[in-house]
């Protein structure tokens, strides 16, 4: 009896002690999204009592809406710019520390601490850098010769500014994760590398990239993803308000997440239309994360 017992114990016991996380997870993560999907296809809405079923009329209604499709292209075009080059630099930075210097826990910890500042405190300080009248960018922009920028009533210039503010605050936490990589990276390859006398531009084209594209690989679909819901930098730079959810008084900046708020909080509490918006968000992610990551693999394949 207590062989039996102890061998039930050895197989039940693993996945004992990691129920607790799928319970959570179930109550959490799966139930929600499924309960959204089901209020999806009704007309739901906090002010009334009864959610009739409607099908997938929300999402033809969405798919009919100039304004969603006008989201959609602005929440490409910030991922574009946000994305490509901050990637770019966390790879120069992490190259440049992987190298002998003095003072590396000082430079780690300086690339980290942008990652670690509050995003609404990031947001209000850049929006008041990008200030039309008296934003410290365009005063240098003044004195270089060239004409003051409006950045937030610009489509391309809007862009621009979230972008930036985007690439400030996580190329640090990205070169910290390349540089993890890097260290795993044999050195023999660097010194060979050197003694045939590359330069260290051509060690990172060369050895590095190529030693941890599975990395490469993560911060690409990671960035995808969060580049695809980010809310909090235009709808701050908007000013908040109406304003900062509409993205701008043209909705020049109106991300996906900022009008999937609107109809959920501004326009009526329309939950069954919000609940639509974010399982097709959810759709775009899945695609924009595969696609990414079948380029990024096809590259890898092709070296």
């Amino acid at each position: 009896m207590s062989d039996r017992l102890y061998r039930w114990d050895l197989r039940a016991s693993p996945y004992l002690y990691i129920a607790p996380f799928f319970v959570l997870f179930a109550a959490f993560g799966v139930f929600p999204l499924l309960y959204t999907a089901w209020v999806s296809l009704h007309d739901w809405t906090l002010l009334s009592d009864e959610h009739p079923f409607v099908g997938v009329d929300n999402y033809r209604e969405l798919f009919g809406d100039p304004y969603f499709w006008n989201a959609l292209g602005n929440t490409l075009s910030i991922l574009v710019l946000s994305t490509v080059p901050q990637l770019l630099f966390a790879l120069l930075l992490a190259h440049l520390l992987n190298r002998p210097l003095r003072g590396q826990t000082f430079f780690r910890l300086g690339l980290l601490l942008p990652n670690v500042t509050s995003v609404v405190a990031v947001a209000v300080i850049f929006s008041q850098l990008f200030g039309r009248d008296f934003g410290l960018i365009n005063a240098i922009l003044e004195s270089l010769g060239a004409g003051r920028i409006d950045w937030q009533n610009g489509t391309a210039s809007s862009h621009v500014a979230i972008a930036t503010m985007i690439v400030w605050q996580w190329t640090g936490y990205n070169s910290l994760i390349y540089l993890a990589a890097m260290k795993a990276v044999p050195r023999e390859l660097y010194e060979s590398a050197t003694l045939d006398g590359a330069s260290s531009l051509r060690q990172l084209t060369g050895i590095t990239i190529p030693m941890i594209r599975p990395t490469v690989i993560f911060t690409v679909v990671v960035s995808t993803i969060y580049g695809l819901q980010v809310f909090a930098q235009p709808q701050l730079f908007g000013g908040g308000g109406p304003t900062g959810i509409t993205g701008g008084n043209d909705r020049q900046f109106q991300t996906l997440s900022l009008y999937l708020y609107e109809h959920a909080f501004t326009k009526g509490f329309q939950f069954g239309y919000a609940s639509a918006t974010a399982w097709v968000m959810f759709a775009v992610i899945v695609l924009g994360a595969g696609l990414n990551y079948l380029f990024v693999r096809k590259i890898r394949g092709t070296s």
